[in-house]
């Protein structure tokens, strides 16, 4: 908790002002004071240090105040913070475009900048939408979606998310209805779906799914099978396939891009978050060159007209290419695949708890379930008092650590949840 009497003046003066992230204000404990950040820790105002188990929302990969993110920032800062992407273009941009075309799945080589994860998202759904009216097929206006989805919090990611169980079912009677159903389980669920588009298909532009992980719907996991099944159903049905590995892309499930464990490739690709490594904002939207060829025409109309003022931002850029210089010269899949091992052995445990439903892991994704019901958000101080920051949500315990976190900073991560959960009453 927070001592008012001895808070920084900083803190006192502004909260009263600030409206917070998912939060009821009227009821919620008030928010920590943070000083700064750096490896897998967060210094609070007191001098405590909390060891980052979500990584910032899954953003921060390689840690914070990585020196050679920071030292790129500071290297563009110093030459052009920023300028507008509408006519003009500059290296930064254009180096990041052509690294994200090579590492992405093989033909996804057109890249458009956004300025975060959810507006990559609208990006991608004017991108179908346009597509197919494009090429001379304006009925097609809705999107096939799935139970438990989250694709962001801007009126068009809400519209594809899933409208019941979502944190967004307050705003389900002002949205687009689009196609919901459930992610296949096995062979006779894809079929299920197979028989569902045959009926639907010819009013639905595009498919789009977190690749083996649903993130912010309780961290549910489904298998690379099923997502192969999915673009196979997607291809036989002539609508688009959109992936939204805004969580998922840059290692955290295992390969640099969940897709690529399916062996499949999008049409559309939405990535965020690591992006820049936690840095900054920003997204991208990638397509394949047939994708982009419907939009080349003498009819101004036909351009995708969009284009966010802080779209391809140079500081964001030079954070962008110093993650990906990371990336590079330091492989992530072997300690993803060891942090998996380490996550799923370790809190393996935690399955004979009362009240515990499953235990599962993938990647750097650890995950125990509770029961339906539980008030996880009541364990939050819980994780606090232990040194640690985690923010259980739904019916969820989750870590998605910085994937450079190390074997002693995991195993404290690890401890705390199993010893929460077996003091809760």
């Amino acid at each position: 908790m927070i001592d008012a009497d001895r808070s920084p003046e900083w803190y006192s003066r502004g909260l009263p002002h600030a409206w917070l992230p998912y939060c009821q204000m009227k009821v919620a404990p008030p928010p920590l004071p943070v000083v700064r950040a750096h490896g897998c820790r967060i210094v609070l105002a007191d001098g405590r240090e909390l060891i980052d188990g979500i990584a910032s929302w899954w953003s921060a990969c390689h840690g914070y105040n990585h020196p050679h993110i920071r030292a790129a920032v500071e290297r563009q800062l110093a030459v052009m913070p920023h300028v507008m992407f509408g006519g003009l273009a500059h290296e930064p941009a254009l180096a990041l475009a052509a690294r994200l075309a090579a590492m992405a799945p093989a033909g996804l080589a057109r890249v458009f900048f956004t300025d975060s994860g959810s507006i990559a998202v609208e990006v991608a759904l004017k991108i179908a939408l346009q597509f197919w009216l494009n090429r001379g097929q304006p009925g097609r206006t809705r999107f096939l979606c799935f139970a438990n989805g989250y694709h962001g919090d801007t009126l068009g990611a809400m519209a594809v998310s899933d409208p019941e169980r979502s944190m967004h079912r307050a705003f389900a009677h002002g949205l687009p209805r689009h196609h919901v159903v459930d992610i296949p389980e096995d062979p006779s669920g894809l079929a299920d779906l197979d028989r569902f588009l045959e009926r639907h298909a010819n009013g639905i532009a595009a498919m789009i799914v977190e690749p083996l992980v649903q993130g912010a719907g309780g961290m549910r996991f489904h298998s690379p099978e099923v997502l192969a099944g999915m673009r196979r159903l997607a291809t036989a049905h002539d609508i688009l396939f959109i992936a939204d590995e805004i969580a998922t892309g840059f290692w955290r499930t295992g390969d640099r891009f969940a897709c690529e464990t399916a062996g499949i490739r999008p049409d559309i690709l939405c990535v965020g978050k690591a992006l820049t490594g936690g840095t900054m904002t920003m997204g991208a939207t990638l397509a394949t060159e047939e994708v982009f060829a419907a939009f080349l025409s003498d009819d101004w109309d036909a351009a995708l007209m969009h284009g966010p003022t802080f779209m391809a931002n140079p500081l964001a850029c030079a954070a962008a290419n110093a993650s990906l210089d990371l990336f590079e010269r330091e492989p992530k899949a072997d300690r993803v695949r060891q942090i998996e091992v380490r996550l799923r052995d370790r809190l393996e445990p935690c399955r004979a708890l009362p009240g515990i439903v499953d235990v599962r892991a993938r990647g750097a994704i650890g995950v125990v379930q509770l029961e339906q019901g539980t008030d996880v958000y009541s364990l939050r101080p819980r994780f606090v008092a232990e040194g640690v920051w985690i923010r259980p949500f739904k019916d969820v315990v989750y870590l998605m650590p910085p994937l450079v976190i190390d074997d002693d900073e995991l195993d404290i991560l690890i401890s705390a949840v199993r010893t929460v959960l077996a003091a809760r009453r």
